[in-house]
């Protein structure tokens, strides 16, 4: 029976996997190219970080195997990865060369000399070659690389009268996998490899998800609630590492019980473990990714509730971030892109994981002897008390709390995210003891910030804004509503932080009820 697998390329004999025979046909087309006679298409093969990109190309490899007309090889160039000695890189690349094509190449001094690889000297047939984590070398290489490669590419095309086995250059089709980040986008002097064709590898649709599941039915004999599978690509939005992971946690470590169904209650229980408790490679690698200037600095903006920041590729920070599998684009119109978080459960890892490197200590919550009556009794909550006494908090510990906390550098103010930390901090820390789930949700990925309450079976939501300015201040009212609804709730919390003191914020405490659903506003005045 398969299993679940997000520890590098899936075996198709052993795990789970989704066929994508349509993007393999296409990878497989560019390569052997359309008129395979003249030659095929040098091409990249690029997408954020596990998203199947590899084992995609090991499955072209084995197509065109099958056509029987081509040497085709795979290689990776991990090993090469922060080597500064182009001697060193080439000794790594003719290895491996000679194992995938299974003969000796010779020495070559410099770049310069890669084509005399390719020639009727050492291939009988058209070569087809494959570097995967070609952009694990120094950029430096990588340039070189992509120079030469273009040169070959050229020469191929000048002898038009040749078929591709008579060409000068064997080299009929190359791809270069995971270089999205690093032809023509931080390369200063622009691209030398202007020829490519590029190949896009997207996520899983939920169609797909689906299928696995489906698959995993009917070899086990279990049962898999549709809402499992839906909440679970709702989360990770189909990104292939994370639901297979996903997958493995709830058909393996949290599958208690075979014979019977697999359940929301086992989804929330592996969802909990996977954000508490276990490490996951992909996440643990995300945040070393922006745990470091600029990159924490743009993660902050990214927490903002106000404006949207636009979303383009050619901005090298952007793009580090997007193929690192940080965030992604969000298209409202046909030249409108934004930037959102790549999916939820990696803006709830990245959330929980600055609110608690900003807030590590956040002192006495409460008065020691405050019972706290009027905020919890034995049936529900009163969300107003509650946040009573974590602006009475606020006030008396905003010097020990903002000391040191992230700035934006431009007017060295403090960071709306910052604000937000603090909130779901305080509430978390001081209702956790008390049988209260605290859940962060980010509806929309780009900077929608709620807190959902859970206690005794009943949902409090918390929606927080910064305020702007009346206009937008009375539509996140109404938008404020309009989520209750959603929820199913006849009531719903508006947190308003606003740049004026206690008194001058108080102005805009409200309650308004909008079609059926009661709107609680409460600002929090962030001067002194």
């Amino acid at each position: 029976m398969r299993r679940f697998y997000s520890y590098g390329p899936i075996d198709t004999d052993e795990h789970y996997y989704v066929p994508r025979k349509e993007l393999i046909e296409n990878a497989y087309t560019q390569l052997i190219g359309h008129n395979p006679q003249k030659g095929g298409h040098y091409i990249t093969v690029w997408s954020p970080r596990q998203c199947g990109k590899t084992w995609v190309m090991q499955e072209v490899m084995e197509k065109i195997k099958q056509a029987n007309q081509y040497e085709v090889g795979i290689i990776t160039m991990e090993r090469a990865k922060e080597i500064k000695s182009e001697k060193k890189v080439l000794e790594i690349l003719i290895e491996k060369l000679q194992i995938a094509f299974n003969r000796s190449f010779p020495a070559i001094n410099n770049i310069d000399e890669l084509s005399r690889l390719f020639t009727s000297r050492y291939f009988q047939d058209p070569a087809i070659l494959i570097l995967d984590e070609f952009d694990a070398l120094e950029e430096v290489f990588i340039n070189r690389f992509a120079g030469i490669f273009r040169d070959m590419f050229i020469s191929r095309t000048n002898e038009r009268e040749k078929t591709s086995r008579e060409k000068t250059c064997l080299l009929h089709g190359l791809a270069l996998v995971g270089v999205r980040s690093v032809l023509g986008i931080e390369n200063k002097s622009g691209s030398p490899f202007n020829v490519q064709r590029s190949v896009h590898i997207p996520n899983l649709t939920y169609d797909e998800v689906k299928e696995m599941f489906q698959w995993y039915r009917k070899e086990s004999g279990q049962e898999v609630e549709e809402a499992v599978v839906r909440e679970l690509f709702e989360e990770t939005r189909g990104q292939p590492g994370l639901t297979c992971w996903f997958g493995e946690l709830l058909t393996e470590t949290y599958n208690h019980d075979k014979n019977n169904p697999i359940t929301m209650i086992n989804f929330k229980e592996a969802y909990g473990a996977a954000t508490h408790i276990l490490p996951n490679n992909n996440i643990l690698n995300l945040i070393s990714k922006v745990n470091k200037p600029p990159y924490d600095e743009m993660i902050m903006e990214f927490f903002k509730t106000g404006d949207k920041i636009e979303f383009k590729l050619n901005n090298k920070f952007i793009n580090y971030l997007y193929m690192n599998g940080v965030i992604a684009e969000e298209k409202v119109d046909i030249n409108e892109y934004y930037v959102k978080f790549s999916c939820p459960f990696v803006q709830k890892c990245l959330f929980d994981y600055f609110s608690n490197q900003v807030f590590s200590h956040l002192g006495l919550l409460i008065h020691p002897l405050d019972a706290m009556e009027d905020a919890i009794d034995e049936q529900r909550l009163n969300i107003s008390n509650i946040i009573k006494r974590y602006k009475a908090y606020l006030q008396k510990n905003r010097e020990m709390l903002f000391k040191d906390v992230p700035r934006r550098k431009t007017d060295l103010k403090i960071y709306e995210a910052v604000y937000h930390f603090n909130l779901y901090r305080y509430v978390y820390d001081l209702l956790k003891h008390r049988e209260v789930e605290v859940i962060p949700q980010f509806p929309t990925g780009n900077g929608k910030i709620d807190l959902i309450l859970k206690y005794r079976e009943r949902v409090y939501a918390l929606e927080l804004k910064s305020f702007k300015d009346m206009y937008t201040h009375g539509k996140a009212v109404q938008q404020a509503a309009e989520y209750g609804r959603q929820l199913g709730l006849k009531e719903i919390v508006l947190l308003v932080f606003v740049e004026l003191n206690e008194e001058e914020a108080g102005e805009l405490e409200q309650e308004v009820e909008k079609e059926g659903v009661n709107v609680v506003v409460i600002p929090i005045g962030l001067l002194p």
